[in-house]
């Protein structure tokens, strides 16, 4: 990660300031990422790409369908709508924002990114490097409701096996996820999730 000082000219302080960004790398194509697992698995390439294509095909069906689908290994993917609450008379598909897609990592993926250390490099208005600093872990913003886990338990946020929604604000949403261990929706009132 590096802190660029930079020149913030909005706000109450104005004046330079390090802001951090990610360094970006490139995304892994899909035939790199078949190649390295069918090496690590041991089985041919053919195979572990008949094998991610058949298993994308049942994750889109299902999810689309609205069931909660585990990715093995990384956790749950589902599909919400964002949506404005509403009485009785005034519910209809206008009401309906935008389709979303919400992905619930799980405990173990959470608990190993808690435990990545994060390098931070502190470049200067010049270009100069004037600090470099490394991270012991941290707690993780599960992505759905930006709270944060220490990756210790899989209670906040839903897990990997759990869902829940809350209701604050709305007469719908929560707990729509039933014996498919889905999550529910989230009622806020102004654009909520279902």
């Amino acid at each position: 990660m590096n802190a660029r000082e930079t020149e913030l000219k909005i706000g109450k302080n104005p004046g330079y300031y390090y802001v951090m960004t990610p360094e970006l790398y490139l995304a892994l194509t899909q035939k790199k990422v078949i190649r390295e697992a069918a090496l690590r698995s041991g089985v041919s390439q053919g195979v572990m790409q008949a094998c991610w294509d058949a298993a994308g095909e049942v994750i889109k069906a299902w999810a689309t369908e609205g069931h909660s689908v585990a990715l093995p290994g990384l956790g749950t993917i589902r599909f919400a709508v964002r949506s404005q609450a509403a009485k009785l008379e005034k519910v209809g598909v206008d009401l309906i924002k935008s389709k979303r897609i919400v992905f619930t990592p799980s405990v173990d993926i959470k608990k190993e990114l808690a435990a990545t250390s994060i390098n931070i490099t502190c470049i200067d208005r010049d270009g100069n490097i004037v600090k470099r600093i490394t991270t012991d872990g941290g707690d993780v913003e599960d992505g759905e409701d930006g709270t944060t886990d220490s990756g210790n338990n899989g209670t906040t946020g839903g897990g990997s096996n759990q869902g829940g929604g809350t209701n604050t604000g709305g007469d719908n949403g929560g707990n729509n996820g039933g014996d498919n261990n889905g999550g529910g929706g989230d009622q806020t009132g102004d654009g909520s999730d279902q």
